[in-house]
């Protein structure tokens, strides 16, 4: 198993070049095909304007410069990677909003990066919970990148977030292709409860140590939310990613998301795989 075609969404974000930055690295690492997609979000501005006629000239201009903006987004993700050595990649714009101009390709892919939404720069393209949109209706595996911080060469020293769940275990599985060429791999389990005799997290080690890969349990009991431990335990092993299972549900255009994934969702300090 390996990623062969990874999919980034590109804004004007002051994130985006690290955002790139960090997509071309994978591709390259990987051998993959990168493909970029800068929404116009012209879906979303005609929906909240109420004007579907298209003959509103404020309407056309405003819509008009969506388009010019994405068209600019593109240009400068080919320039930073086009010096990046990378085989494959392209580039292209879509007339949707990110939910379905994004959400829809990354079908095609095997990974999706995307940005944490960054409260100081909320666009008017895209709708603030995007990445929980991604984690939940892709139905691939969602790099989310921190808007604030400076990563280079991430998932050498991956922690995984464990509790036993189908979607922690979605997680491991869409990770694996970062865990066999980790340095070291280790695996979080917080208030962990056990029969006599059982070891904790045995069973994953096992599983990992038949793709070859070596990994050590970090077990303990915290007071905290698992969240704000999980981000506490992941900067004392200087961890330079955490893979994880995105929990919750949506309802219509509501994103109900589980209280750790909430927690990391705004509080990340590295780059977080989740899979639902």
């Amino acid at each position: 198993m390996s990623y062969k075609t990874i999919l980034i969404h590109v804004d004007d974000t002051s994130g985006n070049p690290a955002r790139i930055q960090i997509a071309g690295e994978i591709a390259l690492r990987f051998d993959a095909h990168l493909s970029a997609v800068a929404d116009t979000g012209v879906a979303r501005f005609v929906f909240l304007d109420g004007n579907i006629s298209g003959v509103d000239p404020s309407l056309i201009v405003n819509m008009n410069q969506m388009r010019d903006r994405a068209t600019k987004n593109i240009k400068a993700f080919k320039k930073q990677v086009d010096v990046m050595g990378l085989r494959s990649f392209d580039g292209i714009v879509a007339k949707e909003d990110a939910w379905g101009s994004v959400g829809l390709r990354s079908r095609y892919c095997d990974l999706s990066v995307v940005g944490q939404t960054n409260p100081a720069e909320m666009s008017d393209a895209i709708m603030d919970d995007f990445p929980e949109y991604m984690v939940l209706n892709s139905g691939r595996p969602t790099l989310i990148v921190p808007y604030a911080g400076e990563f280079s060469n991430i998932g050498q020293r991956p922690i995984v977030a464990w509790d036993g769940s189908r979607a922690a275990a979605r997680a491991v599985t869409d990770a694996l292709p970062f865990l066999k060429l980790a340095e070291s791999v280790s695996i979080a389990m917080f208030n962990s409860k056990l029969s006599a005799g059982e070891q904790v997290g045995a069973e994953l080690v096992a599983f990992l140590g038949r793709h070859d890969i070596q990994a050590e349990v970090i077990a303990k009991k915290t007071k905290l939310d698992i969240g704000n431990a999980l981000l506490s335990l992941a900067a004392d092993c200087n961890a330079d990613m955490l893979v994880m299972g995105g929990y919750g549900h949506s309802r219509l255009r509501e994103m109900i998301m589980g209280g750790v994934t909430r927690r990391i969702l705004e509080s990340m300090t590295l780059p977080v795989l989740m899979s639902h």
